[in-house]
């Protein structure tokens, strides 16, 4: 006979069981009650943290998960206790313009806080036992710095990236920044382009001497730290690994906004005015990849450790399904730079913010859409799940944080039209520098070529006069001000 399927609730009942006598343990029971989908449906707005005066670009859970530290255009550091809605601490960053990135180190006692900002300084924050804020320069970009990366399990050491290509590792100990290299361009397509502007950056927690980092180009470059040299003899630029979805290679008109590993060792890959992709580690290019050719790998890939080795034959292979990435899509990411993120026990969901003011959850698994929650008046993002349960954080360019919970009575179903909602405030939204009027740039070039849009009525040029305009009218706004650059960057909150 047929078996029926089980309901979710019928395999909550059957876990519960298999725990109580004595099938299931307590961990692998609390993994799969967290990573439920039926959870997962019933999130539900929990709260509202506000106190910022300004887009929060930052959120950030403590290694416990009773905390959450977050970070502003006010230029301000906040801990919350996000259960009561408390502050538990707020103080100035010493940050001279927004704040991109705040993160707690863990094994101190949530007393050592280190942040990145629009101004390019890497700061460190020291809390004293009587509630004392000191802020200390650690280092500094050329230009904005948006994301850095904790070295999994260390109370001292992260590493940085910035808009000038440049990685730096930290050591708190010693408090000194060194200079490990500036991220080139592959090939001469983009001769505009001295470096690399990076975006994101991420640590592979399975092996944390491996980092990757991506920004302004197509490609995310994996690293291994291992190859440094601390005295500066080696070149350490060369990357060990590159990934890329095979349709974007050389396509010179996309970016990369977010990256993330999960515990798996998967890479996902968020990019600019295109989609969400998930890398296993056997999908790698090699350290030299070929621009024009869709899969290739250098002579010397065998080189690289057994943990991220590619084992894609050489460039003449055919791709297939089995080794072509899995794509998230329906949301969208032109007007700020967002984060990408795995949610649930064991990265079980895909989940990312949107132009269109909402929270996207796909299962990784697949890529099936199976949450889109409103979660913003313009734009959501960041979204950060808690370490232990079932809560997710989500900020955007509203000035509070929301925390979502599994509390609602009924499952939720998904939107109608999903990507046909209008966006908050148009895609010319807030540009006044030359690298966010490029950046739109692109994205009306490949909005112009995109197979999509044949039998369409174009209004190219009447979206690209309103853009030129919008910049003008941004420029004008930011040099009667006095020179503020805050304004400026609040494309990038």
């Amino acid at each position: 006979m047929n078996k029926r399927p089980r309901t979710s609730i019928g395999k909550a009942v059957v876990n519960v069981w298999q725990r109580e006598v004595g099938e299931l343990s307590a961990r692998n029971f609390t993994h799969r009650v967290g990573g439920s989908e039926d959870l997962v449906l019933r999130l539900e707005l929990y709260r509202k943290l506000e106190k910022h005066r300004g887009c929060v670009n930052t959120i950030s859970f403590n290694a416990a998960g009773d905390i959450l530290v977050s970070g502003s255009d006010d230029k301000r550091v906040i801990l919350w206790n996000w259960e009561t809605g408390k502050v538990q601490l707020s103080f100035h960053s010493g940050h001279n313009n927004n704040i991109f990135q705040a993160k707690i180190m863990p094994y101190t006692d949530d007393r050592s806080i280190i942040t990145c900002a629009a101004d390019g300084q890497v700061r460190h924050a020291q809390i004293s036992d009587q509630g004392q804020v000191k802020t200390s320069l650690l280092g500094k970009h050329l230009g904005r710095s948006h994301k850095l990366a904790i070295e999994p399990g260390s109370p001292h050491i992260f590493y940085t990236c910035g808009e000038d290509g440049l990685v730096q590792h930290f050591d708190l100990r010693t408090g000194a920044a060194t200079e490990l290299f500036t991220c080139q361009p592959l090939d001469g397509r983009r001769s505009h382009m001295p470096a690399i502007h990076l975006n994101a950056i991420a640590i592979d927690p399975r092996n944390p001497n491996f980092f990757a980092v991506a920004g302004s180009d197509e490609y995310t470059r994996l690293f291994d730290i291992r190859k440094y040299k601390w005295d500066g003899s080696s070149d350490f630029g060369q990357p060990a690994n590159f990934f890329c979805p095979p349709h974007l290679i050389s396509d010179g008109r996309v970016g990369i906004t977010g990256l993330a590993f999960s515990e798996q060792s998967e890479l996902l890959v968020s990019y600019n005015d295109e989609n969400i992709y998930l890398f296993e580690r056997d999908m790698g290019l090699g350290p030299n990849p070929v621009p024009t050719s869709p899969v290739s790998m250098g002579s010397d890939a065998s080189e690289m450790s057994d943990d991220h080795q590619s084992e894609a034959s050489p460039s003449t292979m055919a791709i297939d399904e089995s080794t072509a990435p899995q794509v998230y899509k329906g949301h969208r990411n032109c007007e700020t730079v967002k984060g990408v993120n795995f949610f649930g026990p064991k990265c079980e969901y895909v989940v990312s913010g949107s132009d269109c003011a909402r929270i996207f959850i796909w299962k990784k698994k697949g890529g099936e859409l199976i949450r889109v929650m409103e979660a913003d008046k313009h734009v959501v993002n960041c979204i950060e799940s808690h370490p232990h349960t079932t809560v997710l954080a989500s900020s955007g360019i509203d000035s509070d944080i929301k925390i979502w919970t599994p509390k609602a009575n009924e499952r939720a179903t998904l939107p109608q039209n999903i990507e046909k909602k209008p966006r908050a405030r148009g895609w010319m939204y807030r540009l006044s520098s030359p690298e966010d009027l490029m950046l739109q740039l692109f994205s009306l070039q490949r909005q112009r070529v995109s197979p999509e849009r044949d039998g369409e009525n174009s209004n190219d040029g009447q979206e690209l006069l309103e853009l030129i305009m919008a910049f003008q009218r941004n420029s004008d706004d930011s040099s009667e001000d006095g020179g503020d650059t805050s304004s400026q960057d609040d494309l990038f909150c």
